[in-house]
This record gives C-alpha cells, structure tokens and sequence, in this order.
C-alpha cells in the first residue's frame, strides 16, 4: 500500500539541486525566506552537473588575463558573443538582454562576487573556441576561459555549504528523492508542485537509482523556481530536437551527462504555461571517447585539445579550415554529420598528447580538483602525459598507440568503422602536413595558427606543443583516437525576464514561477543563441540562478 500524500509549506520551492539552484535557495534565504530544496536523486547527487564539470567560468578583462598580457574588453566580448550566438528570432528578445546582463557581469561583479565566496583561478587563463573566421565571426578573440581551483566541485562548494548551514539553522529543507510530476496552480498563479516520493537509494554519484514509487507528496510554496537541467541524459529527446541544420541525428552517441537529465521537468513546465523557446539549439561535443571507468550508461568523456592534433573524417580526409581542434564546436559537428559517420579522429604524436591532452571533468583532473599543487606541476609540466590521460593511451577502447604510421593506420581500421578508412589518404594528408612543419612559413592554416597561438604565454606554457613533423621519431609513437559524439547541453529552454520570471505564450510573467540554469536555456530561454563561447555555462547558472532566487524571494 501507497503511503499517505507528504503535504508541505514553504515560502519558496526550488526544484532541482544542481548548480542553478544551489544559488537560488542561496539568494532566497539570504532575502529571509525558507526553502524547501527538492530533487529526484538521492542525496549524494548534490551539485547536479556542476559537480562533474572541469569548472570553467567566463571572465572579461580580469586580473588573470592582465597577468599573461590578454588585452580584454567589454566591447570585444560583445563583439564575440553575438558573432557566436547569432541571434536572428523573435523569441531572442529576452536572451539577448540576458546576454547583454551577463557579459556586464563577467565584466564586473562576477569575479569579486566569487572571491567572496571564497573561489579562486588557476592562473593560466584557457583559450577555448578559438572560431578561426573573421573578427565579426563565432569564437573567442582572447583567452577567457578561467579554471577554478578545485574545478566543478570548487565551484559547488561555497553555495553548498551555505545551503546546509541553513539546512542545520532550520530556513531550509532538503528532500531527495522527490519527483515533481505537476506544478499546481490557484487562478492562475503557481502555487507549488505535487509528485512522487521515490524509494530510498544508496547508488553513488551519477549512477541511475531506483524509479519505485512509495508515496506521494504536495508542496505549496509562494514561489517556485525550476532548476532541472536540460535533455542531454535523454538521447531520444536530443534526437526529437535535433535540427536539420546540424545534419541527421547520430544513431550513436555517448552520454556526457548522468541519466537522470532527463528534460522531465520540461514539459511539466509547458503543462503548467511556461513557454519553452529555442528547443532546437543544443551544445554537443565531436571529441569524446568512451570512458574507461563509466560511471552511467554510455558515459563519454570529452578531450579538451590542444590545437595540434591533425583532424579527419572517418574515411580519412582532413577537416576543413578553420575546423581544428578547440575552434568551433558546432561547426565542426554540422560538417560531420553530413560525412555519414558518426566518428571521426585524430591522429597526433606523443609530444602533442603530452602537451595538449586535457579531460574536461572533475574526476579526470585530481590535480585542479584536489588542489595539489606539486601534482599539478608534476602533470602540466612533467614529461609524459597525465595519468588519467595514459588511462586511456592504455586501455582506452577508442585509441591505437603504434610506432609507424603504417601500424597506426593498420590500428585504426581494426577498430569499429575504421573498415571505411582510404589508408593511402590518411598517409597522403599526414605526410604533405609534415612537409609543411619544415619551414617557419607555410600555407597550412592550421601549422600557421599554432605558432600564432604560441604567442600567447599561456599555449606555449602547458595548452601548445611546438609544431613538429607527427612522423619525427623523436615526437613518437604515433597516436590516433576515434571520436564520437558526446551529449551534453540545451541551449533552448523556459523563457524568463530579467528576474527569472517564467513568461507564457503572450509574454507575460506567470505568477509565483521561476526558472533559472539549464532549465531555462541559462537566462531567457537560449542565453547563447546558435552558439556557446565556452565558460559560459556554469557561469550560466550561477548568473540565472541569482536572479531567480532573488526573484522568487521578492515575489514572496
């Protein structure tokens, strides 16, 4: 038998725990109010996404840019920004003024707000989605990319913490395992949120728990903030909003984020009013590889490269200009999925691996994640690549390590789809790129580029090997990793105002709702239009989560 309906009060409700809505219970209890914070995982999933992320936040013109000699601006980040969004609907009315709030924000208090909180920055700023086209173009024109010490979970902690000090003083409840199914509404306002009590679980962080139902319960709440996060756990529903615009949907792809980013809450949302915007505008990486330690099914990790690495399409013909790694994510994917194949590769030398091969993830970088600095120098500086990387140089299902390019090659089409690899044209582009490398100028624009990124200090430190011929023996052995298709964002969501308010389909704001994070496209139903600059989506949800607490607060 079902247990009793758990009936609860609460000036403010905040449904879902990751990163958007830690800061909004933050915001709200600091404005005097009491929260009850609900999610449907089991308490060791607290922080959501954020948790796993490798903690990059946009920044502009900040001290840590300054030091390596990055002339940033206000201007230039807005000039990067709408070149990468490419705002061009009706419905972009509100994410534009919410892009032009966040990069005032970036700018400004963003970074003194988050010291205050006691986050700090690795000082070597990263230089994320370089774009490659012209300055009016997508990418970032300088290095914004600032990585948190301690990276996700560093981002996590302080709001954490203040969530359960107030937890501990009584201004908030936290309830696992709580699955809103319905926002309830009295006249037109939202009055709370009515669901399912889920059966106690023990699973670790990111493992899929139980789905049991064994009760029920109703909230009442004088404001409601929607903080779920997105699709990209659900890949029947990235698949529904794949656009044409990016080619046919992937028949395989790997999973960058935990099942239980399932986009349930979505419709919930659209049931209750709230107009959901720009669905069809999603994030997905074209680096992945699958995860040697999976933590959920299909589990992806993305390698965060360097610009060195010589990119081809499965049959073996380079990608091209300015599609080099780290330059344009979306375009790179669009190109891609017209190939027929949903991976592509990378072939590269031990030197580049040592020098550029990063892991986006918290678990895949014990040194920023765990603040050890003689590990961190060991890593970064060290000879050899990190040990989370030669996880996968040794038992990765997706990377060939030979000694000859003929071996690599002979490597590459054993492996699943590698039997559509032309052999003679994988040589052919290696060895005329190598020809190319013997001179300090050249008409290669990706050779042209690497030495342009060695300019700034921050590449040549630890991001950008010096160019070399891939087939230098003394730059072995030769590498190649096939890539796949990893899921990670929505970039589309629940349309808000400035306070984080949810609008219906006329445009007005819907009484007692709130929507902040992923959930709501990071601001406004789509903050980054078409396109992401990177950096940006953490910050997303600290800036959206802010003005949603904030919001619900005053609502109250």
């Amino acid at each position: 038998m079902m247990a009793a309906t758990e009936i609860s009060h609460t000036d403010v409700l905040v449904i879902g725990w990751g990163l958007a809505g830690l800061v909004a219970t933050v915001e709200a209890v600091s404005a005097g109010k009491r929260v009850i914070l609900l999610d449907q995982e089991p308490r060791t999933n607290v922080g959501g996404q954020a948790w796993w992320s490798f903690g990059g936040l946009f920044l502009v013109d900040s001290p840590e840019q300054r030091r390596m000699k990055v002339r940033d601006s206000l201007a230039l980040a807005q000039q990067d920004w709408w070149g990468t969004a490419g705002f061009d609907r009706p419905e972009d009315l509100w994410p534009r003024r919410w892009a032009e709030g966040y990069l005032d924000f970036a700018a400004g208090e963003k970074r003194a707000w988050l010291r205050g909180k006691g986050i700090s920055f690795f000082p070597v700023v990263g230089w994320a989605e370089r774009g490659g086209y012209g300055a009016t173009g997508p990418g970032n024109s300088v290095p914004r990319f600032h990585i948190t010490w301690g990276t996700g979970p560093g981002v996590v902690a302080p709001f954490l913490r203040d969530v359960e000090h107030a937890e501990s003083a009584g201004s908030v409840r936290i309830l696992p395992r709580h699955r809103v199914t319905a926002l309830t509404r009295n006249d037109g306002t939202i009055t709370g949120a009515e669901g399912e009590i889920l059966a106690p679980s023990g699973a670790a962080r990111g493992r899929p728990s139980s789905r049991e139902v064994v009760g029920e319960f109703r909230i009442s709440a004088g404001a409601t903030v929607i903080a779920s996060g997105g699709i990209g756990g659900n890949p029947d529903l990235v698949r529904q909003a794949w656009p044409d615009r990016l080619g046919a949907p992937p028949a395989t792809m790997l999973a960058g984020v935990p099942a239980y980013v399932d986009g349930s809450m979505m419709r919930t949302a659209e049931d209750a009013g709230a107009r959901v915007i720009n669905g069809d505008r999603m994030w997905h990486y074209v680096e992945g590889l699958h995860n040697v330690e999976p933590v959920w099914p299909g589990h992806g990790i993305r390698i965060l490269p360097g610009p060195s690495s010589l990119w081809m399409d499965a049959r073996g013909t380079r990608l091209p200009v300015p599609l080099f790694p780290g330059f344009d994510t979306l375009g790179t994917l669009a190109h891609l999925r017209r190939t027929g194949f949903d991976h592509s590769w990378f072939v590269l030398s031990s030197r580049i691996v040592e020098k550029e091969f990063t892991l986006s993830g918290s678990e895949q970088n014990p040194d920023l994640t765990g603040k050890d600095l003689p590990l961190l120098l060991r890593s970064r500086l060290g000879r050899g690549a990190s040990a989370p990387v030669q996880a996968f140089l040794d038992r990765g299902q997706d990377v060939v390590v030979r000694d000859t390019l003929d071996e690599l090659i002979a490597g590459m089409q054993a492996l699943p789809g590698g039997d559509v690899l032309d052999a003679a044209h994988v040589r052919r582009e290696v060895e005329a790129r190598d020809r190319e490398v013997e001179n300090t100028f050249t008409k290669d624009a990706q050779i042209a580029l690497l030495r342009s990124a060695r300019a700034f200090r921050g590449d040549r430190l630890i991001r950008t090997a010096a160019p070399h011929r891939l087939l230098d023996p003394k730059a072995g052995p030769l590498i190649a990793v096939r890539l796949g298709i990893v899921t990670r964002k929505t970039l589309g969501g629940i349309e808000t105002d400035l306070d984080g308010r949810a609008l219906d389909d006329t445009g007005d704001a819907i009484p007692g709702l709130f929507a902040a994070g992923e959930a709501s496209g990071f601001g406004g139903g789509g903050v980054h239009g078409y396109r992401a600059l990177e950096g940006t989506f953490l910050g997303g949800c600290l800036f959206s989560g802010r003005a949603a607490g904030r919001g619900a607060a005053a609502a109250v």
